[in-house]
C-alpha cells in the first residue's frame, strides 16, 4: 500500500502527465521547430518525472536524491517547454522530497517558488496545497505565527475548490499549531471541525491522526479517560491503513496514559507493543 507522500508524488506525476496532452504555450512565435523542440522537451519532462516518481517510491534515502536528480531534469525541461503548470507542479514535488529528507529551509525555497506559478496560471487548488505546505514547514521550523499565517491562506481556496479533505487536513494542522502554543481551546475547535470531514470523505488515515491529536490534547489536560477513548478510536484506524509508524505513537500514547493513571503492567504491555514496531519502520528516536 501506498503511504499518504507516495500518492501525493504518484498524483503529481499524473497531473505532470495530463498537463502534457494539453497545449504547451510557447514563449516564441509559434513555428514547427519551436513547436517540434517544445514538444521534445516536454516528452523528455515526462519520462524524466516517471522516473523520479519510482526511485521515490524505493523510500530509501539513496533513492530520495535520485528522485530529485531526476525531478530536476524534469524542471529543466518544462522550462525549456515554457509549461509554467508543470513547472509549479515540478517544484511542489520537490519541495516534497527535501521536506522528507529533513532538509526543511531547502523544501521551503521550492514550495516558496512553485506558488507564484500556481497563482500565475490560476490553479488555485494547488496553490492550496502549496500553501499549506509552506505552513507545515514553518511549523516544523518553531515558526507557529508564520505556519498560522500560511494555513489561514489555505484554508478559504480549500473551501473554495471543494476539497474537503484538504480543508480536513488544513484544519487539523491549525489545531496542532494552537495545541503546541498551548491555546487548548482554539485547538479542541480546530480539531473537532476536522474531525467529521475526515469521516465525510473516508480518510481514515487523516480521521486516525485527528483521532489521536485530540487524544495528546485531552492528556495535557488531564483528562486520561478522554484522552484513552480517543487513543482507542485512533488506534484501529491506524492498523486498518497500514500505518505502522501512526499505530506505533499511538500504542506509545496509550502506554503513557496508564502509566499515569499508575496502571504499570498496561502501560507496559502497550509500550512492548509500540517497540518492535518503532524498529520496524527506523524510527530511533520513538
Amino acid at each position: 500500500m501506498l503511504d499518504r507522500a507516495q500518492w501525493f508524488v504518484a498524483g503529481m506525476s499524473i497531473a505532470l502527465s495530463v498537463q502534457l496532452s494539453q497545449p504547451v504555450a510557447a514563449a516564441v512565435p509559434v513555428g514547427k521547430v519551436v513547436q517540434t523542440a517544445q514538444t521534445n522537451s516536454s516528452e523528455a519532462a515526462e519520462k524524466a518525472a516517471n522516473q523520479g516518481v519510482q526511485l521515490y517510491k524505493q523510500g530509501t534515502a539513496e533513492a530520495l536524491r535520485g528522485a530529485i536528480v531526476k525531478f530536476e531534469e524534469a524542471l529543466k525541461l518544462y522550462r525549456e517547454a515554457g509549461d509554467n503548470r508543470a513547472q509549479a507542479l515540478s517544484l511542489l514535488v520537490l519541495g516534497k522530497v527535501y521536506s522528507e529528507l529533513g532538509e526543511k529551509q531547502k523544501a521551503l525555497e521550492y514550495y516558496s517558488q512553485s506558488l507564484p506559478l500556481f497563482r500565475a496560471v490560476g490553479d488555485r487548488s494547488q496553490e492550496a496545497i502549496t500553501l499549506n505546505k509552506i505552513g507545515s514547514v514553518y511549523s516544523v521550523l518553531g515558526e507557529k505565527q508564520k505556519a498560522l499565517e500560511y494555513y489561514s491562506q489555505s484554508l478559504p481556496l480549500r473551501r473554495a475548490t471543494g476539497d474537503r479533505s484538504g480543508e480536513a487536513t488544513t484544519l487539523n494542522n491549525i489545531g496542532k499549531v494552537y495545541s503546541d502554543l498551548g491555546e487548548n481551546q482554539k485547538a479542541l475547535d480546530y480539531y473537532n471541525q476536522s474531525l467529521p470531514l475526515r469521516r465525510a470523505v473516508g480518510d481514515r488515515s487523516g480521521e486516525a491522526t485527528t483521532l489521536n491529536n485530540l487524544g495528546i490534547l485531552y492528556s495535557e489536560l488531564g483528562e486520561n479517560q478522554k484522552a484513552l477513548d480517543y487513543y482507542n478510536q485512533s488506534l484501529p484506524l491506524s492498523r486498518a491503513v497500514g500505518d505502522r509508524s501512526g499505530e506505533a505513537t499511538i500504542l506509545s500514547n496509550i502506554g503513557s496514559i496508564y502509566s499515569e493513571l499508575g496502571e504499570n503492567q498496561k502501560a507496559l504491555d502497550y509500550y512492548n507493543q509500540s517497540l518492535p514496531l518503532r524498529r520496524a519502520v527506523g524510527d530511533r528516536s520513538g
